[in-house]
């Protein structure tokens, strides 16, 4: 990458926005190929995704206004990260299973970031809005559960469809409420959380059995003689 960033005109012109777009496509292509269940195609991949780490690294590294970071640096960082939130494993803490080591990490993340534990800033917060819906709902409902936050707060209230303009007051402001649809699909996210189901693979594995079903519809049309 230090070659590359020299001696390739495309790769010296980018910047960590430029590459934003790849990063997101790298990991979804990841995705797809451990849900073909193809192991080589899945190393192939992470090794795309870990190519974007060290390329954003290898640009940080080249500010010279005191924000920059190394490969080192982003690799030291999940180290002491790791260690600092297993101290069932690095230090004395026991834990009597996987729900333990789930509870001590929040604890100890919302530490991090200077909030008391369960604290809705800390806890919902920090919940990146840039992916997906359904996985930002499947988030946003297991943050909220984690900190307490009562169920039935998932049961949202329903009116003008968002972004349409109506029902909107006089400052603009629309009222506290979804279309019955997206109050819907935010309920089908509390379902297949309560089933033990992660929705947005759960659609994704709907959306390819599609895909098949209409590849065979294709071919049957192709085979049909009328």
């Amino acid at each position: 990458m230090d070659t590359l960033r020299v001696n390739c005109p495309w790769d010296a012109k980018q910047t960590h926005e430029s590459l934003a777009p790849y990063l997101l496509e790298e990991c979804y292509e990841a995705l797809e190929a451990l849900e073909d269940g193809d192991p080589a195609a899945l190393c192939d991949e992470l090794g795309d995704v870990l190519l974007q780490v060290v390329f954003h690294a290898r640009v940080a590294a080249e500010r010279t206004d005191g924000t920059g970071f190394d490969i080192d640096d982003v690799a030291t960082g999940i180290v002491e990260k790791l260690i600092r939130r297993h101290p069932h494993v690095f230090s004395d803490v026991k834990v009597s299973g996987a729900e333990d080591v789930k509870r001590n990490w929040d604890a100890i993340k919302a530490a991090e970031r200077g909030g008391r534990e369960g604290a809705l800033p800390t806890a919902l917060g920090s919940v990146p809005f840039g992916q997906p819906a359904l996985a930002l709902a499947a988030q946003l409902q297991r943050r909220a559960e984690r900190a307490g936050v009562p169920a039935e707060l998932a049961d949202l209230p329903t009116g003008p469809a968002a972004g349409s303009g109506d029902g909107a007051d006089a400052g603009g402001q629309a009222p506290d409420g979804v279309s019955e649809i997206g109050a819907a699909l935010f309920s089908l996210v509390a379902q297949a959380r309560a089933a033990g189901l992660d929705p947005e693979l759960e659609l994704r594995a709907a959306a390819r059995s599609y895909r098949e079903r209409v590849r065979r519809w294709a071919e049957d049309q192709s085979r049909d003689p009328a």
